[in-house]
């Protein structure tokens, strides 16, 4: 039996389920364990209550603890450091890892009057939003899907910005005004991946997870999240990133796009370099930011 923890919220579960349904379709017998987190219990702006970490330090601490096996992150959330004894045991096929609108009268962001406020808790769309100059005034939030998108049904707010894989795999996709182009808006680093953790000397469930990994997902992601932590920048910091595995001339390539927020704007880079080399390149490009800031 495999003890798979998770956090409670809807979402989460949601998250949890799919991966014990992938292991269940393998021939492995999984249980759900249900972890309540910092994250979900203070409701208070991240950057207060600890930042980097509060939605996953339980589930971690409950698998060195041997309380569970496995526990399934949205990348996004989990530090950049490794932690001793953990291991990333499987990324799966990564979602649709755009940020989108969800606003009031089914309008665009282009669409929004000077003025509007859009209700977003996230550092690095606050910065990019600001650097479009549409007008509009951005305003801190959190909880789940629900409580942000009952802010814009109830008018208290004229749209918020949400990831766009969230709502999908909450089958909510509908409520959707825009899905915002990274050209515009990237997403955060690793926005839209599942990480999979277990302990780094448990062998049978890392070839248990082994299946649900995937190279080009992995890849990029591990792109991503060195550009985060060669900036030394948490999950709370304006720094959005997006890489793909795309053809190049001699082959498949990796193709890193990066946004910086500063206080005078955002700084924006990209480059590419080998599949097999993720992390050199999320170096490159990191330390090419820092140098034009």
């Amino acid at each position: 039996m495999i003890r798979l923890g998770t956090r409670r919220s809807a979402l989460a579960t949601v998250q949890a389920t799919m991966v014990a349904d992938w292991l269940r379709e393998l021939g492995h017998e999984v249980e759900l364990v249900p972890i309540v987190t910092t994250g979900d219990v203070n409701r208070a702006p991240v950057e207060q209550i600890g930042g980097i970490g509060i939605f996953v330090s339980a589930l971690r601490d409950a698998l060195l603890a041997n309380e569970i096996d496995i526990a399934v992150h949205s990348l996004k959330d989990l530090p950049t450091q490794p932690l001793e004894g953990l291991a990333m045991g499987a990324i799966p096929v990564r979602e649709d890892p755009r940020d989108v609108l969800v606003a009031r009268d089914g309008l665009t962001l282009g669409e929004l009057p000077s003025g509007a406020l859009v209700g977003t808790g996230a550092a690095r769309r606050v910065a990019q939003l600001d650097a479009l100059g549409l007008g509009i005034e951005c305003t801190g939030i959190r909880g789940n899907v629900d409580t942000r998108i009952g802010m814009v049904t109830e008018g208290k707010l004229d749209a918020v910005v949400l990831a766009r894989a969230g709502l999908s795999r909450l089958g909510r996709l509908a409520e959707v005004t825009e899905t915002l182009d990274p050209i515009q808006v990237l997403p955060a680093p690793g926005q839209g991946a599942l990480g999979i953790e277990c302990r780094a000397g448990d062998t049978e469930v890392l070839a248990a997870l082994a299946p649900l990994d995937d190279a080009a997902t992995r890849a990029a992601v591990t792109a991503e999240r060195q550009l985060l932590a060669t900036l030394e920048a948490g999950c709370t910091a304006p720094v959005g990133a997006l890489a793909e595995v795309v053809d190049g001339e001699d082959g498949p390539e990796l193709w890193l796009r990066g946004a910086l927020g500063q206080d005078d704007g955002v700084r924006r880079l990209s480059a590419n370099g080998p599949v097999d080399d993720p992390v050199a390149l999320g170096k490159a490009l990191a330390n090419e930011l820092l140098e034009r800031t």
